[in-house]
């Protein structure tokens, strides 16, 4: 591996805390930076560089990656006064890898190749556990030419890379990710429910149902926790909502009717109402408290 490509990260959340050490682990020179600087203290300790700013991290590192929160968070992280934009001198390649809007992807795409910056969006999935393993799903939309130079970097972040087409396909992809997820989320604690209320070992019966045609990642890894009580965020409701916000809209400039997703989205809004939104997705179950 050549060393010699520098990488900045923007986000030191759930899951960019632990992609930004992988980076770090395979030798590159790594420059941090987030709103909340306590965040990001071990990789500091670990040899990571701070910077104050985007526009700085722009200004120093050859690779930028981004995993914020929200489209707003990426607009001010890339379009700001301070942002990514500001400081790209020279021929930069920024990845966002945050779940946002496809009509984002595009912007950042396009004014991209006015400055001479090359981009690509690329959420990914598989939650913390995914991040922590270095085996997220990595779906990319932007050119492929540069898809297939980032390669080595997507290798150690993730298990199943896949390049879906232009810009915002990523981000398209994205969505049909989360759209599957919110059906299923409903589905996998519906069954548990029953299990409860059937008087049945519920813990029995996941060894019976998570590995037959029910089985899915939520399953096997969302329900356990649920099993054990622990509601601690693998993913955030808040940002669930927020992606499932994003692809209702999306579905609906296409005049395209998702009701599984619109019951999903209404009942993480009940929860969120009730103070959840800060905890995992799994918390779905509390829905039948």
């Amino acid at each position: 591996m050549s060393t010699q490509k520098t990488i900045g990260f923007i986000g030191i959340g759930v899951m960019g805390k632990s992609m930004a050490n992988h980076l770090l682990s395979e030798g590159y020179r790594l420059f941090v930076y987030s709103r909340t600087k306590e965040k990001a203290e071990d990789l500091l300790v670990n040899g990571a560089e701070w910077k104050d700013t985007p526009k700085e991290i722009a200004e120093n590192a050859d690779i930028i990656i981004t995993m914020v929160g929200y489209p707003h968070d990426v607009e001010e992280v890339y379009f700001g006064e301070k942002g990514l934009f500001a400081g790209a001198n020279n021929p930069k390649i920024f990845i966002d890898m945050t779940t946002s809007t496809p009509t984002l992807a595009k912007k950042i795409y396009e004014k991209g190749n006015k400055v001479g910056v090359h981009t690509l969006d690329a959420p990914v999935s598989g939650g913390d556990i995914g991040a922590k393993n270095g085996t997220l799903s990595i779906m990319i939309g932007g050119d492929v030419n540069t898809f297939e130079e980032m390669m080595p970097i997507f290798n150690i972040l993730g298990g199943n890379i896949v390049y879906q087409g232009e810009a915002g396909a990523g981000q398209h992809t994205k969505m049909c990710n989360q759209i599957a997820i919110a059906s299923n989320m409903i589905g996998v604690s519906e069954a548990i429910v029953y299990a409860r209320r059937a008087g049945l070992d519920p813990e029995t019966v996941l060894k019976s149902i998570s590995s037959g045609a029910a089985g899915s990642w939520s399953m096997s890894n969302l329900i356990p926790r649920v099993l054990k009580e622990d509601y601690s965020p693998g993913f955030f409701i808040k940002h669930f909502i927020k992606d499932m916000g994003i692809a209702l809209e999306e579905a609906e400039k296409m005049n395209l009717q998702l009701p599984g997703l619109d019951l999903a989205k209404k009942m993480y809004d009940s929860l969120a109402d009730q103070g959840e939104e800060n905890n995992g997705t799994q918390s779905l179950i509390k829905y039948w408290d």
